[in-house]
């Protein structure tokens, strides 16, 4: 396809393409948008992604990102600190921060298990993990993790792992999501609903 505009242009549509949910058609449309207001959004998303670039940083507690260390979540004196909810990435972190249901210290593991991808526990941050509970007073661990085949494998490991430590484990409840009609759901989805039920 012959370029219809500058390289400059054409760079920035083929860095917006790489961002999850965009492709290069997506990507097109939101740089035609910038550029029509480009002193109302472009000049300051730049700025912004410029600071951002700057400040960001890992904290070394958890493993949040954010632009102190530690991070907004560790330092904040209101959370209980014996209760630890274990995340695989960030973006979990947040989610469950939206959701606003919690008020726990987090970890991140930075990953899942998962062999066929070559991910052994060397690569997670489950050492950092062992310290914190064995350390710091926790007495519950929730394990926030996916319900795939990784996330199962993973939390099983984390759970032999933790039993030592005599902090009690945790995991989210998996089934019928709320809103959900049974007939659109998976077998997989109805038979752990079923064996998870609770009184009514």
């Amino acid at each position: 396809m012959p370029a219809v505009a500058g390289p400059e242009i054409e760079r920035l549509v083929q860095l917006l393409a790489r961002l999850p949910g965009l492709g290069p058609r997506s990507a097109r449309r939101a740089v035609l948008h910038l550029i029509k207001k480009r002193e109302q959004l472009m000049a300051p998303l730049a700025a912004a992604l410029a600071d951002t670039l700057a400040k960001v940083t890992v904290c070394r507690v958890c493993g949040n990102i954010d632009t102190v260390d530690p991070c907004c979540v560790c330092s904040d004196p209101r959370r209980d600190p014996t209760t630890l909810v274990v995340v695989d990435d960030v973006a979990d972190l947040w989610a469950l921060e939206r959701a606003a249901v919690i008020q726990a210290r987090y970890h991140v593991l930075g990953g899942t298990l998962s062999p066929l991808d070559g991910v052994g526990p060397d690569d997670l941050n489950l050492a950092g993990l062992v310290g914190r509970v064995t350390t710091d007073g926790v007495r519950e661990v929730i394990l926030a993790l996916d319900a795939t085949v990784d996330g199962q494998t993973t939390a099983h490991y984390v759970t032999d792992l933790l039993r030592p430590t005599g902090a009690k484990i945790s995991r989210l409840a998996h089934g019928v999501p709320v809103g959900g009609e049974l007939d659109y759901l998976d077998e997989g989805t109805l038979a752990q609903a079923l064996r998870a039920r609770t009184p009514f």
